[in-house]
């Protein structure tokens, strides 16, 4: 993976080893945007999803934060390459994560369950693993929460 998001998921009819996840760290204001699906509402996840075949992750981060929450991502700058057992699926992911911006209000799409602001540190707000373990440690390293 570069670092510009110039990654293509490979047009093999095989599937991969791991599940490739493209997600985005929303903060403004101190606060973390995450998410949770009606599948399992109690846990929430940074925003994104799983890029189309062929698809970029840039082009598929644009693609799900507007199908998720109706919003696109202002100065996507690429964060980090995570490996996580995925929570839902339990199976190994790897997800490229980016920090990006939005400019409008997001307003959670069907499949969404809830959305939430989170400093990381509120009680009884269940986070998968790679975003608690992994992107949240980060993202307070470059003094980006609270």
């Amino acid at each position: 993976m570069t670092q510009d998001g110039g990654a293509v998921v490979p047009k093999s009819s095989e599937e991969p080893d791991f599940l490739v996840v493209v997600a985005a760290a929303i903060v403004q204001g101190g606060r973390l945007l995450v998410v949770s699906k009606k599948v399992a509402p109690e846990v929430f996840y940074l925003p994104g999803g799983k890029p189309d075949v062929g698809e970029r992750p840039m082009e598929a981060l644009v693609r799900e934060l507007d199908e998720e929450l109706g919003v696109c991502p202002l100065d996507p700058r690429f964060l980090a390459e995570v490996e996580a057992l995925a929570a839902l699926e339990g199976v190994p992911m790897k997800m490229t994560v980016f920090e990006a911006s939005i400019s409008q209000v997001p307003r959670p799409a069907a499949e969404l369950a809830d959305l939430r602001w989170i400093s990381g540190a509120e009680p009884g707000v269940q986070l998968a693993p790679a975003v608690r373990d992994q992107v949240l440690p980060l993202l307070r390293q470059n003094g980006l929460l609270a």
